[in-house]
């Protein structure tokens, strides 16, 4: 009798789980809905990763952590381009791209900004494809800083012109015959129609880390250093002999040119 009262209980206890386990069943699991992410803020892609920054559009690559030798390595620059140093870099964002006159002019409308050179821009930058150019280091920094970014050091600008390579003279290599694939600059064989003008952006080779535009098409400033800003790159106007990594230029912060633009970072200093 016992034993008969203790299969029973088990019965029953066999039975309610059955119940609880199927009222569970009577309505199916609601499918959680993916993630959406807003292709404007974040995509990434293997092995090489890219954002999409939000407030001005641009595509940003991600710029990995290392080490690398800052200078002119072959002593054809500058005093102020030697000796070669090594320098530690965290990781960082950059702009794929120079910023754009259609950029700019976004931001002139969105922050309200007082700015008023559009024909001299379209004398060399005709279309919102081409970079930006006739802007201070002043009005470049205002843009970065509506943008939510900042200027690159130029540490920094020099780590990420490399693209990866060690101790080369151009952001492709050794080969100065290669210039014309990633560059515009003065004398560009076979693009007649940037003849002294700057290129829509992206129009040539990216680096090793997916910029373009690091060398030639216009001047970027970096940084304010003391009472002046460091330009870096070389641009339309510069032959190739002078587009080397280490290049670098200043000028005072509220110089224009027709030859001088900029891109922006976010990340470690």
């Amino acid at each position: 009798m016992k034993v008969n009262f203790m299969v029973q209980r088990s019965v029953i206890f066999l039975m309610l789980m059955i119940v609880f386990i199927g009222c569970g069943e009577d309505e199916p699991e609601k499918i959680k809905p993916k993630e959406v992410f807003d292709e404007k803020e974040v995509v990434d892609e293997e092995p090489k990763k890219r954002i999409i920054w939000k407030k001005d559009g641009a595509e940003m690559r991600l710029i990995p952590a290392g080490s690398f030798g800052m200078g002119d390595h072959f002593n054809q620059g500058r005093d102020p381009e030697r000796p070669v140093h090594r320098v530690e870099q965290d990781a960082f964002y950059m702009d794929s791209y120079e910023v754009t006159v259609g950029q700019f002019k976004q931001f002139v409308e969105e922050g309200r900004y007082d700015y008023g050179r559009w024909d001299s821009v379209a004398t060399y930058s005709p279309m919102d494809e081409h970079p930006i150019i006739f802007v201070t280091w002043h009005d470049a920094t205002a843009y970065c800083e509506w943008a939510g970014k900042r200027l690159p050091t130029e540490a920094e600008w020099e780590y990420a012109a490399r693209g990866g390579l060690k101790g080369k003279r151009h952001p492709w290599g050794n080969d100065e015959g290669q210039a014309r694939d990633y560059a515009n600059y003065d004398g560009t064989g076979g693009k007649d129609k940037w003849d002294r003008s700057t290129a829509p952006v992206g129009s040539l080779k990216p680096n090793g880390y997916g910029l373009f535009d690091m060398s030639g098409n216009v001047w970027e400033w970096c940084e304010l250093l003391s009472i002046s800003s460091v330009l870096r790159g070389g641009s339309w106007d510069n032959y190739a002999s002078d587009l080397h990594v280490a290049r670098r230029s200043s000028n005072g912060p509220v110089r224009i040119y027709g030859n001088v633009g900029f891109r922006c970072v976010s990340g470690s200093k």
